[in-house]
């Protein structure tokens, strides 16, 4: 199953490693900064929204930078999960 993660973005629910929640993060939190500047230089990041960045989506093959709260993208997730585990 599928779950959009923004704009016109769906990622295979399986493939996501994690959501973080960009406005809980500190300045003083450097692994996840030099995380997403490694991402980008590796031309594995990806934004989708011009607006506020709240959550970082990694999945197996990227890592995008959303405007949705992490709260809905994992409620969406789950969703996604569970019908996946209702349809077999």
């Amino acid at each position: 199953m599928y779950v959009n993660i923004g704009g016109d973005i769906s990622v295979l629910a399986r493939e996501v490693s994690a959501i973080i929640n960009l406005e809980t993060v500190l300045p003083s939190q450097k692994v996840v900064t030099d995380f997403i500047e490694s991402e980008d230089e590796n031309n594995r990041l990806q934004y989708l929204t011009e607006d506020i960045p709240r959550t970082l989506v990694i999945t197996d093959l990227r890592t995008y930078i959303s405007s949705i709260s992490s709260s809905v993208l994992q409620r969406r997730l789950e969703n996604s999960l569970s019908n996946n585990v209702k349809l077999r």
